[in-house]
């Protein structure tokens, strides 16, 4: 009898894990295309016709130059998600190119979709993320300086940020464990919401007097 409950709960514990991850590809790929008359609606995105499918769709170019930090965060970002290279549809991978001048930032934001790996190419940053509660520590920094080769985890749906501490510009690469990661940025979601959040609920949250929420509501965020 034991037996046969342990073999129930190893098909149980099996079953989950099976269920825990994405199904195999069916096909060797599926580009996305905007036309919806000529494709397949598959996750999320139509599928190009494989006939016509051809080497510019697995292509993107562009990362070899810098983003544009002309602006107050000094901070710039090219990304290569399904939206800019249309072969990753499906795929469950993208990248992306940060760019920052010295004391540029990429502010608290974090990925809904997927985890992020990051090296870095030039510079000199300073990146963390922050844990949720539990375990008997709320809210646990994890942070680093990393300098050029080296590599740091942000897991998926923590807030986290770079900051480029060196005197010279930082450059960096990260890779996302999806085809579409998104990005919410606290302040910018917080604070700039359309409609706004009402005041009297960011008062409380944030113990702040009104008039500093309302003048960061007004404030234009990146």
């Amino acid at each position: 009898m034991k037996a046969f409950y342990f073999l129930i709960s190893l098909l149980a514990l099996a079953s989950s894990v099976a269920f825990a991850y994405d199904p195999s590809p069916l096909q060797d790929f599926c580009v996305a295309i905007n036309d919806t008359k000529t494709g397949v609606f598959v996750n999320g995105r139509f599928c190009k016709d494989p006939k016509l499918v051809n080497a510019n769709d697995f292509f993107f170019q562009g990362l070899g130059r810098p983003a544009n930090t002309l602006n107050p965060l000094g901070s710039g970002v090219t990304p290569v998600t399904v939206h800019e290279l249309l072969g990753l549809n499906t795929l469950g991978v993208a990248l992306a190119r940060a760019d920052f001048v010295p004391g540029g930032l990429s502010p608290p934001h974090f990925h809904p979709r997927a985890s992020e790996i990051l090296v870095v190419l030039e510079g000199t940053l300073y990146v963390g993320f922050v844990g949720s509660n539990g375990n008997n520590c709320d809210n646990p920094l994890f942070a680093k300086v990393l300098h050029k080769g080296d590599v740091f985890v942000f897991p998926m749906g923590l807030i986290h940020f770079q900051l480029n501490v060196g005197y010279g510009d930082a450059v960096a690469i990260s890779g996302f464990g999806s085809q579409n990661p998104g990005l919410f940025l606290i302040a910018n979601a917080t604070f700039g919401s359309k409609p706004e959040i009402s005041p009297e609920v960011l008062t409380k949250a944030f113990q702040l007097n009104e008039d500093i929420i309302r003048y960061l509501q007004k404030t234009f965020w990146l």
